[in-house]
């Protein structure tokens, strides 16, 4: 069992290649019951959901 908490969407400056360029951030909070998924697994799944949400960015 798992709770994902997504925030809104802001513009927020990050390091790209060195230069500060503004990006849209979505702020992404999981919680999860430590009896039922191990951290590992967890992260696992956090790293696959940002992935597939940027890619749609594309």
């Amino acid at each position: 069992m798992a709770i994902l908490g997504a925030g809104g969407i802001r513009d927020e400056p990050v390091a790209v290649d060195g230069k500060v360029v503004v990006h849209p951030i979505l702020p992404l909070s999981l919680t999860f019951d430590h009896r039922a998924v191990t951290g590992g697994e967890a992260a696992r799944f956090l790293k696959a959901l940002v992935q597939a949400l940027e890619a749609a960015e594309a």
